[in-house]
């Protein structure tokens, strides 16, 4: 194997491919980035068994087909610490990768390419295109309800419902939900769902952020593919049954209270600094025209907002996590945001005021 690349096209994939490589590994190879070339094209590709990134980059000149595994982590720091402008030579001798760029030169140990292990090549069951702007739009107005190391490992990821030329995306931890429907061309008989695990959820939204351009996507049993021509990410999905989650959502809210999102996410901040630092409890009190937001905490310390809002119903008063309300009110897009409240025991549905493609629902807390 002996080849040269520039620094600038090398350093972008490398980083992706180098993001999903875990850093603690079982299998030293699971380190290690694998490349291949074949013809002028050079793949470089890492994966930590639950996910892998393939990523190409079009070479100068048609090359011999060669493949080995060189580790990771110090590749990208050679290769940031080089002068923007440089090219970077590799060539592989004895087992050991030589990396010279200018007047420097290093030397990597290498594995063999036949110990890195291959995600078996998910053949697809639905495939469909969707813009990559769009996907990452949907995640990001969902991801944070996803739960963290949940003993309900299905929690730990993002439903993902394909209907006739509709894709809904669910998180939920069991106290708050979100939900964010789009449009895509997609080409189904019958409602299907897939659980992608939360790595492959972030790994999606941060690689494919372009707002520009289509991604291929294909579902099968066991793994969800995301592609463009230049990147292939590859992720197990989760077995498990997502709970039903229209159980969840709140049918009849009639108290509704439309605010300003700024204002409302600037008073609850305020109000959060002398919360209860373990439960985060602030307590809503709703009147005709305001909303009133209380928040004590064992020191006996208290703060008090109160905001202007459009809400002509009768009193209410309700408790609720701030941070729970606080994630949604930065993901609404929309400068003024709904909530819907029923009573001081049923959850709140929150919505964008101008776009209900979302909807979330965060369960009261008792104060």
């Amino acid at each position: 194997m002996k080849f040269t690349v520039s620094r600038e096209k090398l350093i972008k994939p490398l980083q992706q491919v180098a993001g999903v490589v875990e850093r603690r590994q079982t299998l030293p190879v699971l380190s290690n980035v694998l490349m291949v070339i074949e013809g002028n094209r050079l793949s470089l590709t890492g994966t930590d068994m639950e996910v892998e990134l393939v990523a190409h980059i079009e070479l100068d000149e048609e090359l011999p087909s060669s493949e080995i595994t060189v580790p990771a982590k110090k590749l990208v720091d050679i290769c940031k610490s080089l002068p923007n402008d440089s090219d970077i030579s590799f060539e592989l001798n004895d087992q050991k990768m030589t990396v010279k760029s200018g007047r420097s030169r290093f030397s990597l140990a290498t594995l063999p390419a036949n110990d890195f292990p291959n995600l078996e090549e998910a053949t697809g069951d639905i495939e469909f295109s969707i813009n990559q702007g769009y996907l990452k739009q949907i995640i990001d107005r969902t991801s944070f309800a996803m739960a963290q190391q949940d003993v309900r490992f299905y929690l730990n990821g993002m439903l993902f419902e394909l209907s006739e030329n509709r894709l809904r995306a669910v998180a939920t931890d069991g106290h708050r939900l979100a939900l964010c429907d789009g449009e895509a061309q997609i080409a189904v008989s019958e409602t299907t769902q897939s659980i992608v695990p939360r790595k492959g959820v972030i790994e999606i939204a941060r690689l494919f952020s372009d707002e520009d351009g289509d991604v291929a996507i294909a579902l099968s049993q066991n793994h969800i593919r995301v592609e463009t021509s230049e990147l292939r990410f590859t992720s197990k999905l989760v077995d498990g049954k997502f709970p039903d989650y229209q159980r969840v959502l709140p049918k009849k809210g009639d108290k509704i209270v439309i605010g300003e999102k700024s204002e409302m996410k600037q008073s609850f901040s305020r109000v959060a600094i002398l919360s209860n630092e373990k439960y985060r409890g602030v307590r809503i009190k709703v009147l005709a025209g305001t909303i009133t937001i209380v928040a004590n905490n064992p020191e006996q310390e208290e703060a008090e907002e109160v905001i202007s809002v459009d809400y002509d119903g009768p009193e209410l008063e309700i408790g609720f996590n701030v941070n729970y309300l606080l994630d949604v009110l930065n993901v609404v897009i929309s400068d003024s945001v709904k909530i819907a409240l029923n009573d001081s025991n049923s959850s709140a549905l929150v919505t964008d005021a101008e776009d209900e493609s979302a909807m979330y629902v965060v369960m009261p807390m008792r104060l």
